[in-house]
């Protein structure tokens, strides 16, 4: 105990502290910006080659035993009054030679939980905590408050409907560690290894989910995350003798998937919406090739630059929403978000009943960990073809956009949807949410695409109501509804 809370304070030193929700920051455009300066100097994995080294890996299984006892929360600090489900958090082993274990934290439902599905959740970065934003500031049942020490109810939580699983993936994020310091320096196919590592094990903690029916969700650059984490389940459904993840389906919400069309989609959103001058645009159009193996050019290197300085302060993950201000009061979005959350749940969650509560080693906690960020040492050009994969394989597969994000854009998503070649089943329509359009969704052959109207990059933030319909949606495996 005593070595990895000195090993995690030693890490905590390293830390850049980064909300992901922060003003101006974007740690995905940073994580791409640093691996496209190293792209010809790394040997990248190909998905073949990410699929042979999963189908051979071996899976460690610890014992499990009372621990699921030991990590029922009796009462989050501040938690209002009438919360009527069971919460537990705490640490599963993936890696007991290196001390490596991920954080996680199940909000169960209120109603039904027995029956209900499991959904995980993760969120991307790389480097992001899935617990203090996906679950803190997202989808999750709780809000933290302005005075950083007391929560309120999500109404939209999407544990209504689910057992909601969030996972702190890798070591490093959140409150997950290693007590070896080297496992920060880590990768896609490392990822998906021990969060398959995680779930078999969570699943011998937690036995009375083993059947049920299961879903990986995520964000950003999850979009990675959850398509090779379902491979990955998928592969070892077949050829091991472990647990058989019954997994139904995978959304993912503004995500990365492929470098071209994320850079692409990118430029052209920032055109289309009025913050890059047609000169900028047609500079970046003439000089910039984003295909794999292209070579860089100062020209492109130089409008992009220009384009970047035109968004200015701008917060790239919503286009429209003011910034936090310490000089105000905070104002809230235009979606009623206030745009100081990250702040208040980093207040909270460094608080230290708070982490006593949580089963949490004490650390300095921080929303994302850039110390990760700036040293991950692959990352595929695309994954489209894993999720090909997917498609072919029967799951549910699901992308839904924002459509006021200008980092991870709804005009990304499409080029990236247009690459996979795939017919229209249901042509695109507007779908309606309390009397109103909510979005746009069009049915593909194996693939559903949703768009999710006035929300940002979070669009369990900023549209909360229209992001838990799109997923009861999701669920029942039903096009969202056009009256």
């Amino acid at each position: 105990m005593k070595t990895a809370f000195q090993l995690s304070l030693h890490f905590s030193l390293l830390l850049l502290v980064s909300c992901y929700g922060g003003d101006g920051y974007d740690p995905l455009q940073n994580a791409l910006k640093i691996q496209r300066s190293r792209r010809s100097a790394l040997n990248h994995a190909n998905n073949e080659a990410h699929s042979a080294e999963h189908s051979t890996s071996p899976v460690y299984i610890g014992p499990q035993d009372g621990l699921k006892v030991d990590d029922k929360i009796s009462s989050l600090p501040g938690q209002p009054a009438g919360t009527n489900f069971d919460q537990y958090s705490g640490y599963v082993t993936v890696d007991p030679n290196h001390g490596r274990a991920l954080f996680y934290y199940l909000a169960e439902s209120p109603v039904n939980s027995s029956t209900n599905p499991l959904v995980l959740w993760l969120n991307g970065g790389p480097g992001c905590s899935s617990f203090g934003n996906g679950a803190m500031m997202e989808l999750g049942p709780f809000r933290v408050n302005a005075d950083n020490t007391t929560l309120s109810h999500n109404k939209y939580a999407w544990n209504k409907f689910a057992n909601v699983l969030f996972l702190e993936s890798p070591a490093g994020v959140g409150f997950s560690y290693s007590n070896t310091s080297s496992d920060y320096t880590t990768d896609d196919v490392q990822t998906a290894k021990d969060s398959y590592t995680f779930l078999i094990n969570w699943l011998e903690r937690f036995p009375e989910y083993k059947t049920r029916d299961f879903y990986i969700t995520g964000e950003s650059y999850a979009g990675h995350y959850v398509p090779q984490l379902a491979q990955l389940v998928l592969q070892n459904n077949k050829i091991t003798n472990q647990t058989v993840i019954n997994l139904k389906g995978i959304a993912i919400g503004n995500p990365y998937v492929d470098y071209e069309a994320e850079k692409t989609g990118m430029f052209d959103y920032f055109w289309t919406h009025a913050i890059i001058s047609d000169q900028i645009h047609e500079g970046i159009i003439s000089n910039c090739n984003f295909t794999e193996g292209a070579p860089k050019t100062d020209a492109c290197k130089d409008y992009q630059y220009q384009a970047y300085t035109a968004l200015s302060n701008i917060f790239p993950y919503d286009i429209y929403t003011p910034l936090c201000s310490p000089f105000s009061n905070s104002t809230p979005s235009i979606s009623g978000f206030d745009p100081c959350t990250d702040s208040y749940t980093q207040g909270y969650l460094n608080t230290p009943v708070v982490q006593q509560s949580l089963h949490a080693k004490p650390v300095q906690w921080t929303s994302c960990n850039d110390f990760i960020l700036f040293n991950w040492k692959d990352m595929p050009f695309t994954v489209l073809p894993v999720i090909q994969d997917l498609m072919a394989s029967g799951i549910r597969v699901w992308i839904y956009s924002g459509d006021t994000d200008g980092s991870v854009s709804v005009t990304t998503s499409r080029y990236a949807i247009n690459k996979l070649q795939t017919s229209v089943k249901t042509q695109w329509y507007p779908w309606m949410y309390q009397g109103e359009v909510g979005g746009y969704v069009v049915g593909y052959e194996n693939l559903t695409f949703v768009t999710v109207r006035g929300a940002g990059h979070f669009v369990p933030s900023y549209q909360p109501g229209r992001a838990l319909a799109v997923f009861t949606s999701f669920l029942e495996g039903k096009l969202p509804t056009n009256h």
